[in-house]
């Protein structure tokens, strides 16, 4: 208890033990003169009592029952040493995960004797599979952290109790310059790898692998041996045991070091590299490795560790095989790398450059470029060209990851099946000769190659017909916004606004008034890494709703990658309530009622799915305060990527006609917002596509004769 009491707690830890943003916290501290002051950190970083702040939630209604993970996290925090104690604890999550689920349940009631002698046991048997761990000690004050984390794993899952530790671990490390990879550009990167039929290679290394999100993404496309190094134990540690829990029949490999200094990969040669090179780290040993024999493209300046972390990943490729690097975009056109950048061109090592929108990855106001590298062949003859890909405008309306996806790929593979026959897509891809690229800056960007090179690709008779159709949807678009907007008189309620008796989703859950269903999360292979050999019988061809499908209210597009297997498909009926269960800040849930041509299609990763007693709840009525920002704000967890809770979320009570009022008045929002998306991207299209018909020549100005 007298740990407990002298806990300190961060602002991020109070937003998850309320279940509400990191915005709201520090909004309760500048609004509530009560709010528990700081008893310990710094000015721009206090810590607070956690008892004293738990007194103060709990007063106003705004604690949350504790979940196994909420107290894994008290015990980790009230425990000195935390976030080594995190660090130890990874071989319990995996000896857990691997028990029967008879093993896990009973874990929790072990004795604290018993307790112990089972984490010594599983840490000696793991040892070899997590870096980090070979010397860790358990004493009698880790039963309670360890009996939470147990709990943790028994009801939660394995993947939620590592979280929980990751949590911890990224708290302390205090590390720049690393980012972790977004899941989706993970999975595209991955994808890349594939050659022309779609074999994928066995063996895949990542020699700054963080948390192993590379490394999960491969061996979901089909790697069977993943090797991976990270020069934080911590960070490696995390990588071994998450890998172990998503892919337990691959052969994995983690190790700790600087990959650039102390290569623990020496002399193997894989299929396959990805990489997310640190960012921007100027120490990374240029005077102890000048002569290095990595460095067969020229030795790499100071300021130009990436072009190290290129010739790293080529040092350990077969021939012909393939390595994938997310890049500054920097990178392609400084002075100092050009000699480099030279000679990987010439060589034939340099086989495409993809120009991402910003937002794709952190750091996320840069627009970040992909390289795809091939160890040259010296019996074969070095290609002629470089693919180009400028798909910094794709998905740039709420990063749609679909359309970047689009625009690589359906690049890329043509490109790869026939490089001699590819004709490129003009201002988006192309075939750039490698003369083009041999001149005195050397310089890579894309888009200074791809537009310039589109002009001549212009034909100026289909432009003009594109234009008038353009403008005819503009002008479609227009009428239907402007018939939604004509009646804007929404007359006010009295003097304060309607103060409502309210419900939990979970209180109308339990009284039968709804149903929630939801989809596990997305794209899962087999468990031996290889595509499902033949189609799910289940499936039946019908297509999946995503969540950009509901943001955006556009017909379902998921196809069957995107589910998961092995687990019950929620069917959408008509109706249905539908709302995005992730977000990120600055961005508002979307909710809406599923139409009538969307039943039938499987329900994708990340949403919600509410099902109303129609006798009992209107469905706009539902969906409009559900997606409400501060019912949202309310019921979400998270700090840069947000999670909806949807039991906390809360509905008026109100009767049904008065709830089909309101639902009315929800829908014809909704399509008001439609009306105005269709506007905006039809403006967009045909904006952009006269603007590159004036500046390319194929057009001319109104009132310009043809003479």
């Amino acid at each position: 208890m007298n740990q407990q009491a002298s806990a300190l707690v961060t602002a991020a830890d109070i937003s998850r033990l309320a279940g509400v943003t990191r915005a709201t916290v520090s909004n309760w501290r500048r609004r509530h003169p009560d709010f528990p002051a700081p008893a310990g950190g710094t000015d721009t970083s206090p810590t607070y009592d956690l008892d004293a702040v738990r007194a103060w939630l709990s007063a106003r209604g705004r604690l949350p029952e504790d979940t196994p993970a909420d107290e894994l996290r008290t015990a980790l925090r009230t425990h000195p040493g935390d976030g080594e104690l995190a660090l130890r604890l990874l071989p319990a999550v995996l000896a857990a995960a691997r028990l029967d689920r008879r093993g896990r349940e009973a874990l929790p009631g072990l004795r604290d004797d018993a307790l112990l002698r089972w984490i010594r046991s599983a840490a000696d048997a793991v040892a070899d599979d997590i870096p980090g761990v070979e010397s860790a000690t358990y004493s009698a004050d880790v039963t309670g952290p360890l009996r939470a984390l147990v709990r943790c794993v028994s009801v939660d899952g394995a993947e939620a109790a590592t979280g929980v530790l990751t949590e911890r671990l990224l708290e302390d490390t205090g590390a720049t310059g690393t980012y972790v990879t977004p899941r989706p550009l993970a999975d595209l990167m991955a994808r890349l790898l594939a050659d022309s039929t779609g074999a994928y290679p066995v063996s895949v290394l990542d020699p700054a692998c963080g948390t192993g999100s590379l490394l999960a993404a491969a061996a979901s496309a089909g790697a069977t041996e993943l090797h991976g190094q990270d020069v934080l134990v911590t960070r490696a540690a995390q990588a071994a045991v998450r890998l172990r829990l998503s892919t337990p029949e691959a052969a994995i490999s983690v190790r700790t070091g600087d990959s650039l200094r102390s290569d623990a990969f020496k002399g193997l040669t894989a299929d396959a590299v990805l990489c997310n090179p640190p960012y921007g780290v100027r120490e990374w040993g240029h005077e102890d490795l000048a002569y290095d024999q990595r460095w067969a493209y020229g030795v790499p300046p100071k300021g130009e560790p990436e072009l190290a972390w290129v010739q790293h990943s080529l040092a350990h490729l077969a021939p012909r095989g393939r390595a994938v690097l997310l890049m500054p975009p920097a990178v392609a056109e400084r002075t100092a790398g050009r000699r480099i950048r030279a000679q990987l061109v010439r060589d034939g090592a340099l086989r495409a450059v993809v120009s991402l929108p910003q937002g794709a990855a952190t750091p996320l106001h840069v627009g970040l470029h992909l390289w795809v590298l091939e160890r040259p062949d010296p019996q074969a003859e070095a290609p002629g060209t470089v693919l180009l890909v400028d798909a910094s405008a794709s998905g740039n309306r709420d990063l749609d990851r679909a359309a970047i996806d689009d625009t690589v790929l359906s690049a890329w593979r043509p490109y790869l099946a026939d490089q001699d026959g590819f004709t490129g897509t003009p201002g988006i891809a192309g075939a750039v000769p490698i003369t083009d690229l041999l001149n005195e800056a050397v310089d890579l960007t894309p888009a200074r190659h791809i537009r310039t090179a589109s002009r001549q690709a212009l034909r100026p008779a289909l432009l003009a017909r594109q234009a008038s159709e353009l403008y005819d949807q503009l002008h479609r678009a227009a009428r239907d916004l402007t018939g939604l907007s004509a009646d804007g008189d929404w007359p006010p309620a009295d003097d304060r606004p309607r103060d409502w008796r309210t419900a939990t989703v979970a209180d109308l859950l339990r009284g039968g008034a709804l149903a929630l269903l939801r989809t596990a999360p997305a794209g899962r292979r087999t468990r031996s890494g290889q595509p499902r050999p033949q189609p799910d019988p289940e499936l039946g061809g019908r297509s999946a709703l995503t969540a950009a499908d509901v943001t955006k209210n556009r017909p379902a597009s998921g196809t069957e990658a995107d589910l998961p297997t092995g687990v019950a498909l929620p069917v959408i009926q008509e109706s249905d309530v539908l709302l995005t269960e992730v977000l990120r800040v600055g961005n508002t849930a979307v909710a809406r009622v599923a139409e009538p041509g969307e039943a039938g299609c499987f329900l994708g990763p990340h949403l919600l799915l509410f099902r109303p007693d129609r006798r009992r709840l209107d469905p706009w009525f539902l969906a409009g305060f559900l997606a409400a920002e501060q019912n949202v704000n309310a019921a979400a967890t998270g700090t840069s990527v947000i999670r909806v809770d949807p039991r906390r979320l809360r509905v008026p009570l109100l009767p049904l006609a008065e709830q089909q009022r309101y639902g009315a008045a929800f829908r014809r929002l909704h399509e008001l917002r439609t009306a105005a998306r269709r506007a905006d991207e039809a403006a967009e299209d045909v904006t952009r596509l006269l603007s590159t018909g004036l500046t390319g020549g194929a057009l001319l100005p109104h009132g310009h004769g043809s003479a």
